[in-house]
């Protein structure tokens, strides 16, 4: 059963991540008041991440003796941050290679559109990269 800290204090956080939205949505944006809305924007997420965490940190203790009881160990663990790594990081640079090649596409292709072809290739190697990414994970997830 959850104690009434463990059900307010997240609702004062979603509270104090939603406020400032709502002010910013009210008075507008411009160039001179953006980026101290913005600071505060992060640094009030930052700070209610901290106060959830310092809540929750007795979960943390109960979460290890219970893993403790299955028999799961750090090696599982770390395995399975791997595969989170594996999957994560090429994905971001499949994301960042197609950001790259896919505008140079389109301007090969307006130019000469006879180089569709050549063009989708570069496109559909930097896809590949999270392809690559996800049978890493998939064959780690599998050793575990």
């Amino acid at each position: 059963m959850l104690s009434i800290s463990e059900i307010i204090v997240p609702f004062i956080a979603v509270v104090m991540i939603i406020a400032p939205l709502y002010l910013i949505a009210r008075g507008g944006i411009n160039r001179k008041n953006a980026k101290h809305k913005l600071i505060a924007q992060i640094s009030i997420f930052a700070g209610v991440f901290v106060v959830c965490l310092l809540v929750q940190a007795n979960q943390f203790t109960a979460l290890a003796e219970e893993a403790s009881v299955t028999g799961a160990t750090s090696a599982t663990g770390l395995g399975f941050i791997a595969a989170a790594l594996a999957t994560g990081c090429s994905s971001l640079g499949a994301g960042l290679a197609v950001a790259k090649a896919a505008p140079a596409a389109i301007g090969a292709i307006s130019e000469n559109p006879d180089n569709f072809g050549k063009a989708m290739i570069f496109v559909a190697l930097g896809e590949g990269i999270a392809i690559y990414g996800l049978l890493i994970s998939i064959l780690i997830i599998n050793q575990l």
